[in-house]
């Protein structure tokens, strides 16, 4: 189960650039599905993800969760554009190994959290997908307005896309005992995006819609914490 969630989440990201070259996502408000993927992502994050680390030992390797791909997506990658140009992005080989190296890790943390507890891997996995989507859409329209192939496109998405599962199947060789501190730092990474990433694009203009859906992403996981079964 651990590389079918790894390999849902890499087939996220390239069917939702796939869509968005064809056109399909034109009319589809983006900064509602970024917004409700911030909710899902925080969500994950405060109920499932850090109950299972203990904060006093981990509070550094949370942080440095946060400042890593805080660092990571201001050098290097590009992130999630609610609005309908994103002028401020540049898509180069450098931003595709910065948004390999996310989704490495992404891939890592479904196999981490699925490990400790089978219902945290799928958590995880549903966080990573709703994020995927939105960067998916604006990955690809980036690339394409910055005159890349339909062909080169998919194979960078496509490529990107394999660090789930490489990511995944690396997670299975890290010791029991570091797995907990492994998922502190993903917490770290889930925080930064969801808060200081997404949330801010997805505000970018006042809507009650967008805190709306905010809102509605978190309820989306409390509500799948009661009602999914618990291994």
């Amino acid at each position: 189960m651990i590389y079918v969630y790894a390999a849902v989440a890499g087939l996220s990201d390239v069917l939702a650039g796939w869509f968005a070259l064809r056109g399909k996502t034109a009319k589809i408000e983006s900064r509602y599905i970024i917004g409700f993927a911030a909710g899902v992502l925080l969500a994950v994050s405060f109920l499932d993800i850090l109950p299972e680390v203990d904060i006093k030992e981990d509070a550094l390797i949370l942080a440095l969760g946060f400042l890593s791909f805080y660092v990571l997506e201001k050098v290097m990658m590009i992130h999630a554009c609610g609005e309908s140009e994103c002028e401020t992005h540049h898509m180069g080989p450098v931003a595709v190994v910065g948004m390999a190296l996310d989704n490495f890790v992404d891939g890592a943390g479904i196999a981490v959290g699925y490990l400790i507890d089978p219902f945290l891997g799928f958590s995880i996995t549903a966080a990573v997908v709703l994020h995927e989507i939105p960067q998916g859409i604006t990955s690809a329209l980036i690339m394409q307005h910055a005159q890349w192939s339909t062909p080169r496109i998919v194979a960078a998405l496509s490529l990107a896309g394999l660090l789930y599962p490489l990511g995944a199947v690396l997670a299975g060789f890290i010791p029991g005992p570091l797995l907990e501190k492994t998922l502190a730092f993903i917490a770290g990474d889930f925080i930064y995006i969801g808060a200081s990433d997404m949330l801010p694009e997805a505000h970018r203009k006042f809507n009650w819609k967008v805190i709306l859906s905010v809102v509605g992403g978190m309820a989306f996981m409390w509500v799948l914490r009661l009602f999914a079964p618990h291994v």
